[in-house]
């Protein structure tokens, strides 16, 4: 979403939040530290290139033991090069941690992966020149939102399944609780004017008796939507399903 607006649009001001301090640090460090993260990038892909496959399993573990255990504030540029480099050769690009916040996705089946895609970082890197970019929970871009805002909000998916939260984000869970919290908080930037646009799983791709984001969201507008899901233990959760999009904006 943020790449096809920067594409399509030139804003005035953008700002994105996340609270997975690993995903900012990356966009952080291309867009501060590029030449640095290409660098080790490059000697990492020649690294795993030249292994065979055993040896490929034992440096992915050796990095993503790196990562693990890495600071941000002790290198940032090698942390953001590691979870790149991880992103690349795991399984399906997948990033989960366990409930220690440790990343634990093996290592997936890649002949040929670009793990330095130069081009890929130089175009993102211009994107974000003009982007503020923090670490922070999302009430606090409350200061940011007024009448002229667009707010794209994509929070951790309500679960269709009882385990679901195998692909935890981050380390605490974003429960039932958390989903109300949220409609709160878009309740309040939609008083201050601001458009706001909400994605979220569909309970009824499992329940249709359950109504939980159309009782949540009542007084918005939910289209539902088509997705495709690779990624899930539960035959359920792949396939075509469908997503909710909850929004304030009229259709004109």
């Amino acid at each position: 979403m943020l790449f096809d607006i920067l594409s399509n649009y030139d804003l005035e001001e953008v700002y994105i939040s996340d609270i997975n301090a690993e995903l900012i640090n990356v966009y952080q460090t291309i867009r501060d530290n590029p030449d640095k993260l290409i660098e080790i990038l490059c000697n990492m892909q020649d690294e795993f290139i030249s292994l065979d496959l055993d040896d490929r399993k034992k440096y992915y573990l050796q990095k993503r033991e790196r990562f693990h255990f890495l600071k941000i504030d002790d290198g940032a540029v090698e942390k953001a090069a590691l979870m790149i480099f991880l992103n690349k050769t795991c399984f399906n690009g997948l990033f989960r941690v366990n409930q220690k916040g440790l990343f634990n996705v093996p290592m997936g089946a890649y002949q040929n992966p670009l793990i330095c895609d130069r081009e890929n970082i130089c175009a993102v890197l211009e994107r974000l020149q003009k982007v503020t970019i923090v670490c922070q929970d999302y009430k606090k871009a409350i200061d940011f939102i007024d009448n002229s805002t667009f707010v794209y909000i994509d929070p951790p998916y309500r679960p269709l399944t009882n385990t679901a939260n195998f692909t935890a984000y981050t380390v605490g869970l974003f429960c039932d609780d958390k989903q109300k919290e949220l409609a709160n908080f878009v309740y309040d930037i939609h008083q201050k004017g601001a458009k706001v646009l909400v994605s979220n799983s569909d309970p009824k791709n499992i329940d249709r008796e359950d109504d939980f984001f159309d009782t949540l969201y009542q007084d918005y507008q939910i289209q539902r939507v088509n997705a495709t899901r690779i990624i899930n233990c539960n035959r359920v959760g792949r396939g075509k399903i469908k997503e909710i999009l909850i929004s304030n904006i009229q259709e004109e």
